[in-house]
């Protein structure tokens, strides 16, 4: 790559990862080009589409939240690893709106992102089970009841951060902590379903539908 082709990735890199973490990864493309000192060609020739341009942007911040996930599978405590793992998500999440909606909404089309979802869930699948199995998490309780409601919690953090920064710790301790196998009332109803979470999650932002493979 030549040495302006590099140094206009980089400004648009920079560019995209200021736009995201304040309006999201909706914002148009073109308020990235502007805010690069770019042209809209210029941008496309680099990232041909939105997912292109996610990927590059979030890459690395996904790698890191792949890693965590399998830190947290290796813990010899089950409830630790699962509550540690929630915190570093929801701490990557804080501060960068992009963050919130790449963890919390089925967008598609981005390798990295593709591959976390996945991974996500099977690390809560995953570290649920033990927790069930050892008695610390009540047994009614699915992974896709956390997922949605880690997500619903996820869809707050702009609005409490700008409120009281840190704040979704002591909301993120709430939600964890109504998972654990005290002397409780069974849930009502009945668990959602793969799909059914997909179509929740995809209600959330009013984005494409994507289901959680069945547990």
């Amino acid at each position: 790559m030549r040495q302006d082709a590099l140094r206009n990735r980089e400004l648009v890199l920079a560019a995209a990862r200021e736009v995201y973490a304040e309006q999201g990864v909706e914002a148009p493309l073109d308020v990235i080009a502007r805010r690069a000192g770019v042209g809209n060609a210029t941008l496309y020739r680099r990232f041909p589409d939105r997912a292109a341009l996610i990927e590059a942007v979030f890459h690395d911040a996904l790698a890191a939240a792949m890693q965590a996930g399998e830190e947290a599978r290796r813990a010899s405590d089950a409830w630790a690893g699962l509550t540690g793992y929630a915190a570093d998500v929801f701490a990557g999440m804080a501060a960068d709106r992009g963050a919130v909606e790449l963890m919390t909404t089925p967008i598609t089309g981005v390798p990295s992102l593709d591959a976390l979802h996945v991974h996500n869930a099977d690390t809560y699948r995953l570290l649920l089970g033990r927790c069930r199995a050892d008695g610390t998490v009540r047994d009614d309780v699915t992974v896709e009841d956390l997922l949605l409601a880690l997500a619903a919690l996820g869809c707050a953090l702009p609005a409490t951060e700008a409120a009281a920064p840190g704040s979704w710790r002591r909301l993120l301790a709430l939600l964890l902590d109504g998972l654990r196998n005290v002397d409780s009332e069974p849930l009502p109803g009945s668990p959602l379903s793969g799909e059914q979470l997909g179509r929740a999650l995809g209600a959330l932002h009013r984005l494409p539908v994507a289901s959680v493979e069945e547990e």
